[in-house]
């Protein structure tokens, strides 16, 4: 049985925006009134996924698998923003990912994704 994919998207605190200018950068659009926020996909569930980005997960290669901006800045999942997505092939997830990112920027969300 081919693995499932699901997208999901975590909330950041606001000082991101701030102290981040990468994630800035990526944000011209935004104009501080909705929140800041990270989307990605995995295997795994959601929470699962989340408890991985704040504790700086590694896998058994040693090899990072959590996203310093959440690690540093994640609060929470928003499973409002995703609950009705999936389930995905990872090549549909990477492209769901990627579309929803782009959906919440011009929402007005200040959105990291990849």
């Amino acid at each position: 049985m081919p693995t499932v994919y699901t997208v999901y998207v975590i909330e950041l605190r606001r000082k991101v925006f701030t102290e981040d200018r990468k994630f800035r950068e990526a944000n011209p659009q935004y104009n501080g009134v909705l929140e800041c926020l990270y989307v990605g996909q995995t295997s795994k569930t959601p929470q699962e996924r989340l408890t991985q980005h704040k504790t700086g997960y590694r896998n058994a290669k040693g090899q990072k698998l959590s996203a310093n901006i959440v690690e540093k800045y994640g609060k929470y999942l928003r499973p409002s923003l995703y609950q009705n997505i999936g389930p995905l092939s990872r090549k549909e997830a990477l492209e769901v990912e990627r579309g929803l990112s782009l959906e919440l920027r011009k929402k007005g969300y200040a959105v990291w994704f990849g």
